[in-house]
């Protein structure tokens, strides 16, 4: 099931000479790690699941990279020594451990600010994300930006990034153009996606991948913070 705004319109009442478009109607954002600062929650929750189930902790560089991925993929990428059999029960630990932490989750500064204003200006607003349809609808829900986003895709509903799916499914559902489409992300996973689509990219430095990886994928922009970013889709978006 897909989250969807009550809009039907965007920027309704607006003249176009009022509203000029730069370059893209639709914004995809990821969600762990460019929205919400989950990264260090998430690699300490890998890393448990980890030592419940003894096997080899993964290092805090090794459970990041795989920050993104669906999780039965993120778990068997981060523990690769992992028999196919443990598989289920490294996921039910990291989930275990995951609820305990989620509901101490913030969006990162400026994030909601920005959100509110690209709805406000007219932009179609998605999230393709590796959270699972329960997680990502929880976590909207606690944020409180449900309403805010017009579609969503979920790792448990199509193919895992960096595949292109997700963004293909968004643009098909919400009638947008893959050129007049951006996905902002902290992950190469993010990125590459993107690219295999033939949407834009535009990387966040503060998530989970290192910012040397994000450059190597030519990412259109890259910000710092989430006000930078909010900055730059002002003046450029």
């Amino acid at each position: 099931m897909n989250v969807r705004s009550n809009k039907t319109t965007r920027g309704a009442g607006i003249q176009p000479e009022e509203m000029p478009r730069k370059q893209f109607d639709l914004i995809v954002f990821d969600w762990d790690g460019t929205l919400m600062d989950s990264t260090v929650a998430i690699v300490k929750c890998i890393q448990a699941a980890a030592r419940d189930v003894g096997l080899p902790v993964p290092s805090d560089e090794a459970a990041a990279h795989v920050i993104g991925l669906a999780l039965p993929e993120a778990m068997q990428v981060a523990v690769p020594d992992m028999a196919p059999a443990m598989y289920p029960r490294m996921v039910e630990r990291y989930r275990y451990h995951f609820l305990t932490k989620d509901h101490e989750l913030v969006l990162f500064a400026g994030v909601r600010e920005m959100l509110n204003e690209l709805s406000q200006q007219g932009y179609f607003l998605a999230v393709a994300t590796g959270k699972s349809r329960v997680g990502l609808n929880r976590a909207l829900n606690a944020a409180g930006l449900l309403s805010l986003f017009d579609a969503t895709r979920c790792a448990d509903e199509t193919f895992s990034k960096p595949h292109p799916a997700m963004l293909q499914e968004l643009t098909r559902e919400l009638g947008q153009d893959m050129r007049r489409t951006v996905m902002i992300g902290d992950t190469t996973h993010d990125l590459l996606m993107a690219k295999n689509a033939g949407a834009a990219a535009i990387a966040v430095e503060y998530g989970a991948h290192p910012i040397d990886q994000l450059q190597a994928c030519r990412p259109l922009y890259s910000a710092k913070t989430a006000v930078e970013l909010h900055a730059w889709l002002a003046e450029y978006a």
